[in-house]
This record gives structure tokens, C-alpha cells and sequence, in this order.
């Protein structure tokens, strides 16, 4: 476990504008073809301070939260944004460096008069 103390300091980690198929909605029509949906994910991570060497190993990666991400869509339907919002969350607090993260889903194809809806939402290490 990471442990937060006087030698640390944070970064953030960005994940913008992912956009991927989705099966997700309430609506029955809703569950005859994926949608496409945009994630953006914005993680505060405790790093220790000094330097560190040009390794994967020191840094949260993005990487893995994308294939994360790409794995649960791929895991079958989801009804809510709210859920899909909140289980990505889960995956970036998985990380015992991670503090805190936002994370803001929407459905791009929803209103053709809105260029999305969605939710965002923040969460945080105890």
C-alpha cells in the first residue's frame, strides 16, 4: 500500500475525450445497438517527491485505465451513466496512489439539438 506522507507530492493523470461504443440506457431501444459514449477521467496521484527513474513502474498509467475502461463496456449492458461513471471511479481507486478522481461520462447521440448528456462526478480515498 502507498503511503501518503511529507515526501510526497501529487500529480494528475488525464484521460480525454475517450470515445467508445457502449451498450447503455434504460430504453428498450436503447438495447439493440451500442452507443457512443465519452469519458473523460482526471486523477490526483500522490507520487514520491525526489527524483525517480524512467519507469512505468513509478507512474499510474493511462493505459491501463483505458483497457480497464474498454474491458467493462465490453463486460455486457449497463443502464445507468451514473453506474458506468461510478465503476470507472472504482477502477482508478484501485490504485492505492490515486486520492481522488472525476470522472464524466456522456451519451453523445442521445438529442440531435444537444451535442451530449451526462453526468460527472468526484470521489475520493477515505
Amino acid at each position: 500500500m502507498f503511503a501518503k506522507g511529507e515526501n510526497t507530492q501529487l500529480y494528475r493523470i488525464l484521460v480525454r475525450d475517450l470515445v467508445l461504443k457502449c451498450s447503455i440506457g434504460i430504453h428498450a431501444h436503447e438495447l439493440l445497438a451500442p452507443q457512443r459514449v465519452r469519458v473523460n477521467v482526471d486523477m490526483a496521484v500522490f507520487e514520491l517527491a525526489g527524483p525517480q527513474s524512467d519507469d512505468i513502474a513509478n507512474v499510474v498509467s493511462y493505459e491501463d485505465i483505458i483497457e480497464g475502461i474498454k474491458t467493462m463496456l465490453a463486460n455486457g449492458h449497463i443502464n445507468l451513466v451514473e453506474t458506468l461513471a461510478d465503476k470507472i471511479a472504482a477502477l482508478c481507486l484501485t490504485d492505492d496512489r490515486v486520492n481522488s478522481v472525476r470522472v464524466r461520462v456522456e451519451k453523445l447521440d442521445v438529442y440531435a439539438e444537444a451535442a451530449s448528456v451526462g453526468i460527472e462526478i468526484e470521489r475520493r480515498r477515505d
